[in-house]
């Protein structure tokens, strides 16, 4: 609020932007007027609906045809079974929906785990096991540890002392790179990450008053390094705890944290970087590129909610030790073999204790994204469907058989083919988590019938999916700073697809090439 030392009450309009930003911590933003005419929205409209409605239509068809081929077919004829059928049909349904409705991602996954259990196909045991399952608890520690670093202050005191040392736009923007890129391994969501960086780009733009290019280019930054570097940490989104428990429920190895470290953090580095001149290329001049620039940590404190100069505050100090001690014990399981969730659980019980912590255990479980939880929660239960029915190892028999014989070149073509989908899926699916819920148990049983290893498959998959710039509403941070109220002096749905026709053939050779040739140098091969 602007006048902070009034004690009037809110105005219905501050209540209403007050609620419509509360709404970023779970959800893009309502879309603006339409710019168009009535008759040519509506006509839009119904060919959206027939669309859908026709998707709809194919999903049941095929549903319908597999169940009465399951029920005509003799064993061993190749025809799906009653479970691999009702699994099958379930996941489409669940897919269709996860594109083609507003319906909640999560509330989607409860209610094709429920068809599951009513059909047979899901034991309840399971679905409920799934809840307690290790990677759950990984999340609700890294999330209240994750509180304390925000609360604290100390993400926005080190952007700040990082950001003073820029000497221009090319070097502010690099910097700001770093910066964001490093929050990864802080907060273990994208949209709390680009929370962080709002009141730094307002700081910024401060300073920077009348260089309106730079401004918004700077605007267009910050999220897309904010998604594009979540890929360095297992934590870094929602999309990679469901890529591993999906891969752990077909029965591989999966990912530790240091493991996907150290595959993910050159490619966040590299993709970050590589983005960031790209935006520089697209949306500034070089005479604006060339002007010096100078900053303090004061001037861009002003706008930040707390104090980025002097001497660390206790909950700062304290936020920083626990910050650093967890991540030392994540990277070093090879050594102590402490589980990640059994840390994170450990880091999160410090964060909340009295005197050792900074941050009330109240405040620190509010924070903490139940509804993505629940969400990863039902989605491994249709994982162990999908792999207990045997509709994995029937979708990859039937689906690959005519690609069998083309040996290296049909393993090569299906990665190219798996990062490519992935790299478009936000323009279908909004939610990252969901498109790892959709994709990755296709990928994971298709694979192994090509020669090509799931866990190399589902983490180039995963990693192509970290791209979704092309719309407001493809992820949570673009949609934050595309929002005016949010973010003065941003960019334009117009700005977003000049920045997509460039950023997205690049991040497909990007991925495509450290998934062909860098990552199996690194200990990852592409082929079993």
């Amino acid at each position: 609020m602007s006048d902070r030392n009034e004690t009037t009450s809110p105005s219905p309009s501050a209540e209403a932007t007050a609620v419509e930003r509360t709404r970023f911590a779970t959800m893009p933003p309502r879309h603006g007027p339409v710019l168009v005419g009535p008759r040519s929205a509506r006509r839009r409209a119904r060919r959206g609906r027939s669309v859908r409605l026709v998707m709809l239509g194919l999903v049941l068809v095929a549903g319908l045809g597999m169940t009465l081929s399951a029920l005509t077919g003799t064993t061993g004829s190749g025809a799906p079974t009653l479970p691999i059928a009702a699994t099958l049909t379930v996941f489409l349904l669940a897919v269709w929906a996860w594109t083609s409705t507003g319906l909640d991602d999560t509330l989607v996954a409860f209610l094709a785990a429920i068809a599951l259990i009513v059909t047979g196909v899901l034991p309840p045991t399971d679905f409920f096991a799934s809840l307690g399952d290790e990677t759950i608890w990984l999340l609700i520690g890294a999330f209240v540890i994750a509180s304390a670093v925000s609360s604290s202050g100390l993400a926005l005191r080190g952007a700040s002392h990082l950001l003073r040392l820029a000497r221009g736009p090319r070097s502010l923007f690099h910097l700001t790179t770093v910066a964001l890129t490093l929050t990864a391994f802080a907060v273990p969501a994208t949209s709390g990450r680009a929370a962080l960086a709002v009141p730094v780009h307002g700081a910024v733009s401060a300073v920077l008053p009348v260089r309106e290019r730079v401004v918004r280019a700077l605007a267009l930054l910050m999220p897309t390094v904010v998604l594009l570097s979540a890929v360095g940490s297992l934590l870094g989104a929602g999309a990679h705890i469901v890529t591993d428990q999906l891969l752990r429920a077909a029965g591989e190895e999966g990912f530790t944290f240091l493991t996907w470290l150290l595959l993910g953090l050159p490619l966040a580095v590299v993709s970050s970087h590589l983005a960031c001149e790209i935006i520089l290329w697209r949306f500034t001049r070089r005479a604006d590129r060339r002007e010096p620039l100078r900053m303090s940590a004061a001037e861009i404190g002003r706008a930040a909610p707390t104090a980025v100069t002097g001497p660390l505050s206790a909950a700062e100090r304290r936020a920083a030790l626990l910050l650093a001690g967890v991540i030392v014990l994540w990277s070093t399981e090879p050594l102590h073999h402490l589980s990640p969730a059994l840390v994170a659980l450990l880091g999160a019980v410090a964060t909340v204790t009295p005197g050792i912590g900074c941050v009330t255990f109240p405040a620190a479980i509010t924070r903490v994204p139940w509804s993505l939880l629940l969400f990863l929660a039902a989605t491994l239960a249709l994982a162990s469907a999908l792999t207990t029915t045997g509709t994995a190892a029937w979708l990859s028999t039937s689906a690959l058989a005519p690609l069998r014989g083309l040996g290296a070149a049909g393993a090569f073509a299906f990665v190219l083919v798996v990062i490519a989908i992935s790299t478009a899926a936000h323009l279908l699916i909004p939610s990252r988590s969901a498109r790892s819920a959709a994709i990755i148990p296709v990928v994971i049983a298709l694979a192994p019938a090509l020669g090509v290893s799931p866990m190399a498959a589902a983490f180039a998959s995963t990693a192509a999916a970290g791209f979704c710039h092309t719309l407001p509403s493809s992820a949570k941070p673009v949609a934050m700073f595309a929002d005016p109220e949010i973010v003065r002096g941003g960019f334009t749905p117009h700005d977003l697809r000049r920045l997509s026709v460039v950023l997205a053939p690049a991040m497909f050779v990007l991925v495509a090439v450290f998934a062909l040739w860098i990552w199996p140098l690194m200990g990852l091969p592409l082929l079993l």
